[in-house]
C-alpha cells in the first residue's frame, strides 16, 4: 500500500487535484497489468460506494500512476445522468454567489465537455420516461465492451439540432451509422462503431445513487451491471473497486458554500484482483445464451439478435430476470470483498435487496430514516 498524491485525468485535473486531498492507493499493481494485455480483452469496472460523482470518478483514476493518461486506449468509458450532464451544448452557468441573478459570465458547455470526456448520456428511470436498465446508452456501453465495430445502429438519430441549447453532439462528417438517439430525437456520437473503440473499459457505479451511510454499508446494485456482463462478447474482465472518504470532501449534510469541495481529507482506492470471471459468471452466461438460442430460433425475421438488443422474453421473461437478479447478487459480492478487506464487519445480508430500500423512509433524497444520506444521481 502506498500513499500517493491524487493524479486527476489529464494535467490540468492532476495539478488542481493536489490542494485537495490525500489518496490512499492499494491493489493498483492489478489495473497496470490489465493496462499492459495487448490483447486489450474487455475491461468492465464496477466501484464500490454510489457516492458523489462529480469528484470520485476523476480521484479514482487520479490515483493511477501519470503514465497511463498518455495512451488513449487506457481511458474509461462511464455512464451519466442525461438532465444533469447532457442539458446542451453552451449555455451560461447560474451565479452561486447571487441567488437572484439568472445568468453569470461563466460558460457551460456540458454535453460537450461529457462527450469529449468519453462519458454515456444515460435517462434516470425517475426523471425520464426513456430511462431503464434497456435504454440505448446500454446498448452503447455493451458493445464497447464487445469485439467489434457495430456500424448498424439499431437506434437511429433524426436530423440533429444545431441549436446550441440543444444537447445534440454532432459534426457535418458524421453520417447515421456512427450516431445514435437515446429518445428518438437527440444525437450523439457512437462509440462502439470505430475499430479502435473495440473491448473498451467500462466504469459504472452500480448504485446508481449517492449513497452515504457511517457503517459504509452499500445499497443494492442496479440491473444494468448483469447485462454488461452476460451480454458482452466476449465476457469482459471485472475489475471491482471501493472507494471511501469522498463522503468526506462533499457530503450531502454540508453547507454554505456548497459547490466548494472540503480540503484536507484523506481518501483511499482498493482495486480488487481481477476476477475470475468463468467460475464466477460462467454458468451465469451460459444459461443467458441459451435463452437467447431459444429466442433466435422463433425469431420471424431469420438470423441472431444484434449484440445488446433484446427481444420482450429477454427483458421481462421470469428466467432473464431472474438471471440478472443473481450476477447482480454476485458482482456485489465481489465489492463486498474488498469491503471486509478494508475492516468494515459483515454487512446485514438483506442490504442489497430492492426491498430494503423501504427501510429508507418514504423521502426520494436527504437524511433518511436508517441515518443514510441519499441523492438521486
Amino acid at each position: 500500500m502506498a500513499d500517493n498524491l491524487v493524479d486527476c485525468h489529464g494535467s490540468g485535473g492532476h495539478n488542481l487535484s493536489r490542494l485537495y486531498v490525500w489518496v490512499q492507493q492499494d491493489g493498483g499493481e492489478w489495473l497496470g497489468s490489465i493496462f499492459g494485455d495487448p490483447r486489450r480483452e474487455a475491461r468492465y469496472r464496477g466501484k464500490g460506494e454510489g457516492l458523489d460523482h462529480r469528484i470520485d470518478d476523476p480521484l479514482i483514476w487520479g490515483s493511477l500512476p501519470f503514465r497511463y493518461h498518455f495512451s488513449p486506449e487506457n481511458h474509461r468509458w462511464t455512464l451519466a445522468s442525461y438532465d444533469i450532464c447532457f442539458t446542451n451544448k453552451y449555455d451560461r452557468l447560474p451565479n452561486p454567489f447571487v441567488e437572484t441573478a439568472n445568468f453569470s459570465p461563466l460558460p457551460r458547455a456540458t454535453s460537450a465537455f461529457f462527450t469529449f470526456g468519453q462519458v454515456l448520456p444515460t435517462h434516470r428511470h425517475l426523471h425520464s420516461p426513456y430511462g431503464g436498465a434497456f435504454q440505448p446508452t446500454l446498448t452503447q456501453a455493451i458493445r464497447l465492451l464487445s469485439r467489434a465495430p457495430f456500424t448498424h445502429s439499431p437506434h437511429p438519430s433524426t436530423a440533429p439540432s444545431h441549436s446550441l441549447s440543444s444537447p445534440d453532439m454532432t459534426d457535418p462528417f458524421s453520417s447515421p451509422h456512427l450516431t445514435y438517439s437515446t429518445n428518438g430525437t437527440d444525437t450523439f456520437p457512437a462509440p462502439s462503431a470505430y475499430l479502435s473503440r473495440r473491448h473498451s473499459w467500462v466504469h459504472i457505479f452500480p448504485e446508481g445513487f449517492i449513497h452515504q451511510r457511517p457503517d459504509r454499508t452499500m445499497r443494492y446494485f442496479k440491473w444494468g451491471v448483469a447485462r454488461l456482463i452476460l451480454e458482452s462478447d466476449p465476457i469482459p474482465d471485472v475489475v471491482p473497486m471501493w472507494i471511501e472518504g469522498t463522503d468526506q470532501i462533499m457530503h450531502e449534510a454540508r453547507k454554505w458554500p456548497r459547490f466548494v469541495p472540503r480540503v484536507g481529507k484523506d481518501v483511499s482506492v482498493t482495486f480488487g484482483a481481477k476476477v475470475d470471471t468463468e467460475s464466477v459468471f460462467g454458468d451465469l452466461r451460459r444459461r443467458w445464451q441459451g435463452l437467447q438460442r431459444k429466442e433466435e430460433e422463433v425469431m420471424t425475421a431469420g438470423g441472431g439478435l444484434e449484440v445488446g438488443i433484446l427481444t420482450e422474453e429477454l427483458k421481462y421473461g421470469k428466467e432473464a430476470v431472474d438471471l440478472r437478479i443473481e450476477c447482480t447478487k454476485r458482482v456485489r459480492e465481489e465489492v463486498l470483498k474488498l469491503r471486509r478487506s478494508r475492516g468494515w464487519s459483515d454487512e446485514d445480508p438483506k442490504a442489497g435487496l430492492v426491498e430494503t430500500r423501504m427501510e429508507e423512509g418514504a423521502k426520494r433524497e436527504g437524511k433518511m430514516e436508517d441515518g443514510s444520506w441519499v441523492k438521486d444521481t
